[in-house]
């Protein structure tokens, strides 16, 4: 690997955080320490959830299980280092360090990305097709979305992936952040980039704007069949749907605003960076219990039994 970067003089990279006042500083350190909590247990919460109870052993629980264990692993690529770095007044990572961020920040969020197509696919037949759900959405169909979610997860970091670590860097080193993001390090280059930015805009940005473009338009769908239907079945569907369609804008919303135009410099992009990387894992486990009658007991029997 470092035959590709023999012409690299940058050996870490800096990071501006979001404050350089040190008592502003202390306060994120408690803020986001406390959200980071937060995140672990109430997707490790879901998670346990959906395999110890029986009643939750259906294609919708366990794609919301898996989207869970994305959430976990997407916050916790840059979270724990950007809780420490709090406390620092030289907040900086290793040149490596930074490639790897980057890396899983990628793979962890396209799996997610397909995971959430996948649940919209799952809430569309049920919906739409509720005759043929348990036909459709068998288990070999479930572990078909799951493995393509990881393949896609890693065909999309490595696509960008594999140009930027060859990348030379020869100074500044500086990125504007609390974290490393291919937009921000790749500007950082002493190299013509305009390629890869195309790359980047396409890979992540353009791919992001047509699945939430997709997925929207299937919601639509699925409302207006619900609409048809006057009944407690349907209210609940409605409230599910409506859990599903906050997740994705949640999830996309950023991504979209981050990657489609990543190569201009906008001030609230760092505090997109965070909403997409911190508070959108927060998010997802607080909408879907309270969405929903069955995860919310078996959060309370959960919270008495531990």
């Amino acid at each position: 690997m470092d035959i590709l970067n023999k012409n690299s003089t940058v050996s870490e990279f800096i990071l501006l955080g979001l404050s350089s006042s040190q008592e502003i500083q202390i306060i994120f350190f408690g803020i986001f320490f406390l959200v980071y909590a937060a995140i672990v247990v109430g997707n490790l919460l879901i998670v346990i959830s959906v395999l110890v109870d029986n009643h939750l052993h259906s294609p919708m629980y366990f794609l919301l299980a898996n989207l869970s264990f994305f959430d976990l692993c997407l916050s916790s690529v840059a979270t724990p280092k950007v809780i420490a770095d709090f406390l620092r007044k030289q907040k900086s990572i290793s040149f490596w360090g930074c490639m790897a961020q980057m890396f899983f920040m990628h793979f962890f969020g396209g799996g997610e990305m397909s995971l959430l197509i996948a649940m919209g696919i799952d809430r569309y037949v049920a919906i739409c097709k509720p005759l043929h759900y348990k036909i459709i959405m068998n288990h070999r169909m479930l572990i078909l979305f799951l493995l393509l979610s990881w393949t896609t997860g890693f065909v999309h970091t490595t696509s960008q992936m594999v140009f930027t670590v060859g990348l030379p860097f020869c100074g500044p080193n500086v990125v504007d952040s609390i974290f490393c993001d291919l937009p921000l390090v790749i500007k950082l280059a002493c190299t013509e980039t305009y390629i890869l930015e195309l790359l980047v805009i396409a890979d992540s940005g353009l791919l992001s704007l047509i699945c939430f473009v997709l997925l929207l338009m299937s919601y639509i769908i699925m409302l207006v069949t619900i609409w048809h239907h006057s009944s407690s079945a349907s209210s609940k569907a409605v409230s599910t749907l409506s859990a599903h369609i906050t997740v994705v804008t949640l999830f996309f919303g950023p991504a979209i605003f981050i990657y489609a135009f990543p190569f201009n410099s906008y001030s609230v992009d760092k505090f997109l960076s965070v909403f997409y990387s911190i508070i959108t894992p927060l998010l997802n486990p607080i909408i879907y219990t309270l969405r929903n009658q069955e995860m919310k007991a078996m959060h309370l029997l959960c919270t008495l039994l531990y």
